[in-house]
């Protein structure tokens, strides 16, 4: 489970930039919150019949206020990882779309990248590491991750 504060720009992310896709949502009134349920596109038919694993991200509403309460790291969470097809491939089209890399993939194996509400998902290559190419071989990183 994973806090956001917004939900439409960690929708944005989550599925427009990273690619997941909503599975299902349930909205609770009397709660005061939203929770969606996100999955890998290889994991969507397991996920829809509940069997796989799910990113939920929570969205807590707004106090009568209209005030959002604040997550610092210990809160919201610590780390996800995923594995891709073709690590510089997928970081290239990440950056593409705004996203920074927080930790290039120098090793051709694992790359790092925050979410909106920084969360820190770690990027493996599956199989074995690529051979370390340009333009992440010069990379440095870039704040944490």
């Amino acid at each position: 489970m994973v806090r956001v504060k917004d939900l439409e720009q960690s929708m944005d992310f989550w599925c427009e930039k990273f690619g997941l896709i909503e599975t299902h949502r349930k909205e609770n009134k009397e709660g005061r919150f939203t929770l969606v349920f996100l999955s890998a596109p290889d994991d969507l038919v397991q996920a829809k019949a509940q069997k796989s694993p799910l990113v939920e991200l929570t969205y807590n509403w707004p106090g009568v206020d209209g005030t959002l309460e604040e997550y610092d790291s210990g809160r919201n969470f610590g780390h996800l990882a995923y594995e891709v097809d073709d690590i510089y491939e997928s970081c290239a089209d990440l950056q593409a779309k705004g996203v920074t890399i927080n930790r290039p993939p120098r090793d051709g194996r694992m790359a790092f990248i925050k979410s909106p509400d920084g969360i820190s998902i770690e990027l493996l290559q599956k199989n074995d590491a690529l051979e370390p190419a340009e333009p992440w071989l010069s990379q440095e990183n870039v704040g944490s991750w």
